[in-house]
């Protein structure tokens, strides 16, 4: 394990509802797919030369109790009707032998798109700042996108969002964003 680093990534996302919170986390992380895995949680880089899998390729890497890292958001609420968001953004550069970056949101009152974008916004501004690009924090998302496609150095932002409406009878209601680090 030592110098492992990640070849493949995948992402995944999830949502669970119990009167327990620690079970509602648990039920999240099955809808993720993930809860088998002994999860590890680790920073936001995008490690150089990594391929992004489909859900169901990914999901085939995993085995029962393997050591598995992410880079992952999770909210949670009890109060009936609050809509939650978790969510992880990912802002890839044109030289694949350079790192990126990840980021993780998790946000009350924010739809999909609201919080998706400002988790892609999050990694894109990571990521130029380390590339030396300079931005206007004060420019809009969709202002920022054009000047990083203009710069040709960051080829690529997404992200996965989980959102939830706080289960009306009160029982917790968890959501979980996921970037898992496989190969």
């Amino acid at each position: 394990m030592v110098g492992f680093v990640p070849k493949e990534m995948f992402f995944t996302k999830g949502v669970g509802k119990h009167r327990e919170k620690l079970t509602s986390f648990e039920l999240a992380l099955r809808s993720a797919g993930i809860a088998a895995c002994n999860l590890v949680r680790v920073s936001s880089i995008f490690p150089p030369n990594c391929r992004i899998l489909s859900r169901a390729q990914g999901m085939k890497l995993l085995e029962p109790g393997q050591v598995t890292f992410v880079v992952m958001s999770e909210a949670a609420t009890r109060e009936p009707h609050r809509l939650i968001a978790a969510t992880v953004g990912v802002a890839i550069p044109r030289d694949r032998d350079l790192y990126g970056y990840l980021s993780e949101h998790h946000s009350f009152g924010e739809s999909e798109d609201i919080a998706g974008d400002y988790a892609e916004e999050l990694a894109a501004e990571m990521l130029a700042t380390t590339l030396g690009l300079e931005f206007d924090p004060d420019k809009s998302w969709d202002e920022k996108k054009e000047v990083y496609r203009l710069s040709n150095e960051i080829v690529r932002t997404q992200n996965v969002t989980q959102t939830a409406v706080g289960d009306k009878k009160g029982l917790w209601t968890t959501v979980v964003a996921a970037a898992v680090l496989v190969g």
